[in-house]
């Protein structure tokens, strides 16, 4: 086992009560190797950054995903308490709720599915994409030092496709129940707190929102602009005979608002404009009621937003407490572009979609690991000093102002591979000067990895 410093004593520690003794140490080994293992984020190449490649019982390291007893979902609820004290200590937790496809293939991976792929395709063009669909649930913080908010992940599920349930004999669960499941389980975690989810246009359905509402859950996801909105239902008068009714009278729909002439806009500045800084957009909002037939009804605060610059076409946001304040649910919403980020993110730098399991534990458990080793590196960075956690990898050619989840990545590495440097150091100082000889792991790092 590597030396680690002593301020990532009290993170890498938190996660031992979900193992034995003999386990922990093989999976204390998995996570900083992940950590430290560039390309490629399978098992052999952590045992060979490790330093273990003649280790005979590698099979061991193995058994940690594909067998060894433990609970993922309790290790996300400890994550969950570890983010929360150092980024979200006051005010709501603000959760952001999507989804991803990990791009994979093989006759014995039974879960996958064919999916459209949202980043090739667009409005004329349809690329589809054979691999596992997740469903991710992040905290979405500001942090300090990066002066942005990030998405960080805690709880990750899978989302078997519907011809992989049927071959199984099971019930296919959409991707709205998954997670309405997994909005459900962070409210039990967080019984105290104000929780509002973020999700994009998918989550716009009235069992998820009115599910939300019971919870006590803020749910803000995309509205249509020709949805069918009511004022509230009248009083009911004493002595009326039968049911109660559930709406009022019909609104003009949202397109006619943005088009008509007498809606009053009101001029606000959001931060974080999808990365692009403040933007100041122009705003209408009102309460009203959504209604379908045959689905549960859901009052809502709808909030109308365009450009004034016309550099994006108008949309419309709903949020399920109609006491919310406008400007606060655009800010909401405009943060769950972070998820994308973190997922990008994780692709790049923590090698999502190049491990090779192909057993159901093991997949089940090794992708929602990686994404929440983004959150680890995370918590691990903020416990550095300040002068080394901003360090920035800038270049004449690449001016970068703030730090990045790769500069966190790097700082991190340092941190680790500074320590070891320190722990093999001699105490005597050697009369005759040493011939050079990298350590197995620096060679792998610096010569074998891609």
């Amino acid at each position: 086992m590597l030396p680690l410093p002593a301020r990532f004593a009290g993170i890498i520690l938190a996660f031992a009560p979900l193992f034995v003794h003999r386990s922990w140490r093989h999976a204390q080994n998995l996570l900083i190797g992940a950590i430290l293992t560039p390309g490629r984020r399978t098992v052999t190449s952590v045992l060979r950054i490790m330093g273990r490649a003649q280790e005979r019982r590698f099979v061991n390291v193995h058994r940690i995903l594909n067998r060894a007893a433990w609970c993922p979902r309790s290790g996300s609820r400890i994550l969950l308490g570890l983010l929360v004290d150092a980024f979200a200590q006051r005010g709501p937790v603000v959760l952001g709720l999507d989804d991803t496809i990990e791009r994979r293939r093989g006759k014995r991976i039974a879960a996958k599915g064919i999916y459209r792929d949202p980043v090739r395709s667009s409005d004329s063009h349809f690329v589809k994409a054979s691999g596992l669909r997740w469903m991710s649930l992040m905290v979405l913080a500001p942090i300090p030092w990066a002066g942005r908010v990030w998405a960080l992940p805690f709880l990750t599920a899978l989302v078997p496709s519907e011809r992989a349930c049927r071959e199984r004999g099971r019930r296919h669960k959409p991707l709205l129940d998954v997670g309405r499941q997994l909005a459900l389980q962070a409210r039990r975690w967080l019984r105290a707190r104000d929780l509002v989810v973020v999700g994009d246009s998918g989550f716009s359905a009235l069992v998820f929102l009115d599910a939300m509402r019971r919870a006590r859950i803020t749910a803000i996801t995309r509205l249509r602009l020709d949805a069918a909105l009511y004022e509230p239902a009248p009083p009911r008068p004493p002595g009326t005979i039968g049911r109660p009714r559930t709406k009022g009278a019909r609104l003009p729909t949202l397109a006619a608002i943005l088009a008509a002439k007498d809606t009053r806009w009101h001029a606000v500045v959001v931060p974080g404009w999808y990365g692009a800084g403040e933007r100041t957009l122009e705003i209408a909002s009102g309460t009203a009621v959504w209604r379908h037939g045959g689905l549960p009804v859901v009052p809502i605060r709808w909030v109308l937003v365009r450009d004034p610059e016309s550099r994006f076409a108008p949309q419309a946001l709903l949020c399920t407490e109609p006491v919310r304040e406008p400007a606060q649910i655009v800010g909401w919403f405009v943060r769950r572009w972070t998820v994308e980020v973190t997922f990008q993110e994780a692709r790049a730098h923590l090698g999502v979609e190049t491990q090779r399991q192909w057993s159901d534990k093991a997949i089940a458990r090794t992708t929602p690991c990686l994404l929440a080793l983004f959150s680890i590196v995370t918590l691990l960075a903020a416990r550095l000093p300040v002068h080394q956690r901003q360090r920035i990898a800038a270049a004449a050619w690449y001016p970068k102002p703030r730090p990045t989840f790769a500069d966190a990545l790097a700082a991190v590495r340092y941190a680790i591979w500074r320590e070891r440097t320190l722990a093999i150091s001699p105490r005597r100082r050697a009369r005759t000067k040493p011939r050079l000889r990298l350590p197995a792991p620096w060679a792998y790092a610096l010569c074998h990895a891609a």
